[in-house]
């Protein structure tokens, strides 16, 4: 997994609560101005997580953000909670990831009325890319509680205000459907985060959202069935595959612009740029000056036809089930993943081969703590990116 932690940021209670349950071995850190994160990495997985409570509204999750962006030069920023639906097709439950971020309350008064200035932030391609990969594989149901149904998951733009929206008929409903009605959902924080994180140099800032009512006067009886636990959870599972999928992705270096530098990393007081390979390059070492020896060496053992390894992965995994390494979920998702990758393989299309790497990428996540297993799936992903 990579150094770099995940954040993520809630607005209430419940929601850091459905985050912290995922959460194992924490420990409180404190910022200098007060705010406490709790610090921890995701159950069943090695991603990290930094965990903090915001409060509502969009400029108090803007000051937050920049203050967790600036503490923990963190790998993405996620924000999750609830939201209100803004479409008929989108069902009490689901999740919807936003593609587009609309600061929805900007706007001119003039003589004729009301114009609005839209002001939005688009969600980066590359986090579209793996939320979409996750989506599609469903293998993130394995994180949902017991027994709960499977929501559909939304990609769509999200409108973030000021005001808790409950009404289909006012002033307010009007406004954003004469303006934003391409919105699928509703909410009161998007439009900070996504601003601290566009102010960050272009930071991956991921806002997921469970759908908690439908914002047309309900709110009140949706509450009380408990829909807002029920909608948090969901996003919370969404979430908790998308951090490991993005942890994943910036250990390998896929996730890192090319000529990132990472300031502060020195060897012998030395600043170290990291380059990264791409297509079927590989990059050993590259520095100025190196105290010491060095030793860079690649295993010539390992199988070379890349359907023969993933066939003697499979027979790795059943073994680490059988004998309790592996447990029956985590098992079946990589299973899923690995499905998806002897497709892949098969097809031989343009798009095979990044569908094939992420998948197996996935399965890297999973079964990271299984050390055998994670040393023999790197192989395979080397024989995967090699690929024409």
């Amino acid at each position: 997994m990579s150094n770099r932690p995940i954040v993520i940021l809630t607005a209430l209670d419940l929601e850091y609560q459905a985050i912290q349950a995922k959460l194992v071995d924490l420990e409180l850190h404190r910022h200098q101005h007060g705010t406490r994160f709790e610090v921890g990495r995701l159950d069943g997985g090695r991603c990290r997580v930094a965990l903090a409570h915001v409060g509502t509204g969009n400029q108090s999750a803007a000051v937050l953000a920049e203050r967790a962006i600036a503490e923990f030069a963190p790998a993405a920023l996620l924000f999750v909670g609830v939201a209100g639906a803004l479409h008929s097709h989108i069902a009490l439950g689901d999740v919807v990831v936003a593609t587009r971020i609309y600061a929805y309350h900007g706007g001119t008064s003039e003589d004729e009325g009301l114009k609005s200035r839209p002001r939005s932030w688009e969600t980066s391609h590359a986090a579209d890319q793996i939320a979409r990969h996750i989506g599609r594989t469903n293998a993130w149901t394995l994180r949902l509680p017991v027994r709960s149904a499977t929501p559909q998951v939304h990609f769509g733009p999200i409108a973030a205000g000021e005001v808790v929206l409950n009404s289909k008929v006012s002033g307010h409903a009007r406004w954003i459907q004469q303006n934003y009605n391409d919105a699928s959902a509703i909410e009161m924080e998007g439009a900070g985060v996504a601003q601290a994180g566009h102010l960050n140099g272009a930071l991956h800032v991921v806002v997921i959202r469970g759908i908690s009512d439908r914002a047309d006067g309900t709110k009140e009886i949706t509450d009380r069935a408990r829909w807002q636990q029920r909608a948090v959870a969901n996003a919370a599972a969404f979430a908790a595959a998308l951090a490991e999928e993005i942890a994943a992705e910036d250990k390998d270096g896929g996730w890192l612009p090319a000529t990132r530098t990472a300031r502060g990393a020195t060897m012998e007081g030395h600043e170290v740029t990291y380059n990264i390979a791409r297509d079927n390059a590989r990059v050993g070492v590259q520095a100025g000056i190196v105290h010491g020896g060095i030793r860079v060496s690649f295993d010539l053992d390992q199988p070379t036809d890349l359907a023969d390894a993933l066939a003697g992965f499979r027979a790795q995994l059943q073994r680490a089930r059988s004998d309790g390494r592996l447990d029956d979920d985590t098992y079946a998702a990589a299973e899923a993943e690995l499905t998806i990758a002897d497709e892949a393989l098969q097809a031989k299309t343009p798009e095979s081969k990044s569908k094939l790497t992420l998948a197996l990428k996935k399965v890297r996540g999973l079964v990271g703590d299984v050390a055998d297993l994670a040393a023999d799936l790197a192989n395979i992903i080397t024989l995967a990116q090699a690929l024409s």
